[in-house]
């Protein structure tokens, strides 16, 4: 079965990230198949990584390091953002199209022949749980020493959660997804806190709420589970960011990330920025100290969450190995810049997949401590999900006296892949004073703002969705 025919395949089952549905989510049933496969997610150790935000930067940044340190590391993320496969990698890149193609012979032809009724409760088999499965059998396949498995939804429920790894991590806790999880940061963070198994190490970000950092001790000590959390553990963290010299030094940083970002499309980022960060912490024997390609203070904190991690579950594994895997670290739409030229400009687009409030707080938090003393033109591209908050999200795009950070706003709607509103998304802007333009032509919006960027010379900030990033990067239109 050839990767095409395989996604294809794969399409035919219930979608939950394309058509979010309730009462979907059970343990015995990913259970179930995995043992028809001779349970293969216990091949090799894992760590296993939650939370509403940041378990994605966090997970690469701990595969990052075990690659480092020598070990043959599996990866597993969601969403993907160009390739479907993105989903599954090992020590930052794709895996040969031969295993991909065998393990998906293998599954299809399980899958295709069990009889009506064979699965637990005679459900439905979902997309998520193959997919999960499927990473479980690659990794098998090319004979990993370890994997590092991010949580799709919540926690308690995922399909991933059938591993018993190494050390369990839970990044920050903020309301999302609250029709599946609950309402209150509480119930989320106890969804969250499934996640920690019997005995087995967990470390958490430092909690949003005393209730959150409540419902995790609570967890914890129902499970014997050693517990750590990040703001217990770090007695400093600082960073400060750092633009890249023009010539030798610039091509040399670009070649560079091309060699460490294969499998994720931000090779052509060429790192303009960096942010250098120090760590202090009674698990190293000295400040760590990395120059990371991932921006913003979110990642210093997620920085020190992988490295925590992987000194509590590793403690093999040196400072000098964890610093160089922190510096290869990189993801695409993570406030990726990406050098936009054209007519001799100096235009830059941003990528940024901030989808909450938080998240694009965040992002520009971000945004104007690296550009504050830039001159150029400022433009942003905004599209997001019909369920997310843009009441609130919309007068994060202004500044401290009220006035508008960007000369010029556009808002579009997302691919059919994701269901947006951008009637509603353009109703808030209003509300908020901030003048744009509405085209539900996603394309034609998409080309229009990059190449007036290019033409202006602008700094473009496109954000508001994974999905909005990934059609940026698609068809190489930047």
């Amino acid at each position: 079965m050839t990767k095409i025919d395989f996604k294809n395949w794969l399409d035919s089952f219930l979608n939950f990230e394309k058509l979010p549905t309730k009462n979907i989510f059970w343990l015995d049933t990913i259970e179930w198949l995995c043992k028809q496969f001779g349970d293969p997610q216990k091949s090799a150790p894992c760590v296993h990584v939650a939370g509403s935000k940041g378990k994605g930067s966090v997970s690469r940044m701990v595969s990052s390091i075990l690659t480092q340190s020598g070990k043959k590391c599996g990866l597993y993320t969601s969403p993907h953002i160009k390739d479907f496969y993105e989903r599954v990698s090992l020590n930052g890149d794709l895996l040969d199209d031969s295993l991909y193609e065998s393990c998906a012979d293998l599954m299809q032809k399980k899958i295709d022949g069990l009889k009506n009724g064979a699965l637990p409760s005679n459900r439905q088999i979902t997309w998520f749980e193959l997919v999960t499965v499927y990473a479980f059998l690659c990794f098998r396949a090319a004979k990993t020493d370890a994997n590092v498995f991010e949580v799709g939804l919540g926690g308690r429920l995922d399909a991933t959660n059938i591993v018993r790894p190494k050390i369990a991590v839970i990044n920050t806790i903020e309301l999302e997804h609250t029709e599946f999880l609950g309402d209150t940061l509480e119930k989320i963070a106890a969804e969250k806190a499934g996640i920690i198994k019997e005995k087995t190490p967990v470390l958490c970000a430092e909690p949003t709420s005393q209730g959150v950092r409540a419902a995790f001790v609570e967890a914890a000590r129902k499970k014997n589970a050693p517990l750590y959390f990040a703001d217990e553990l770090c007695d400093g963290l600082e960073f400060s960011y750092e633009k890249s010299s023009q010539g030798q030094a610039a091509a040399k940083n670009c070649k560079q990330d091309q060699e460490a970002a294969a499998a994720n499309d931000s090779s052509r980022s060429c790192n303009q920025y960096f942010m250098n960060v120090a760590m202090r912490s009674s698990l190293f024997s000295r400040p760590l100290k990395a120059r990371l390609r991932l921006l913003g203070s979110v990642q210093a904190h997620n920085a020190f969450l992988a490295a925590a991690a992987v000194r509590l579950a590793f403690p093999e594994i040196n400072e000098g190995t964890i610093e160089r895997g922190l510096e290869k670290a990189a993801l695409p739409a993570r406030f990726q810049t990406i050098a936009l030229g054209g007519n001799g400009t100096q235009a830059l687009l941003v990528l940024d997949g901030a989808h909450t409030v938080n998240s694009i707080t965040g992002t520009m938090e971000t945004f104007n401590a690296l550009f504050a003393d830039d001159a150029r033109p400022r433009r942003l591209l905004f599209a997001c999900a019909a369920d997310k908050d843009v009441g609130h999200i919309a007068p994060l795009f202004k500044k401290a006296d009220g006035s508008p950070v960007f000369e010029k706003i556009v808002i579009t709607k997302l691919n059919s892949a994701k269901q947006s509103d951008p009637q509603k998304a353009a109703a808030a802007f209003k509300e908020s004073g901030l003048n744009y333009e509405l085209n539900e032509d996603y394309e034609a919006a998409i080309l229009s703002a990059l190449e007036a960027a290019k033409r202006d010379g602008a700094i473009l900030l496109a954000t508001g969705s994974f999905y909005l990033a990934a059609e940026i990067l698609a068809g190489e239109k930047v």
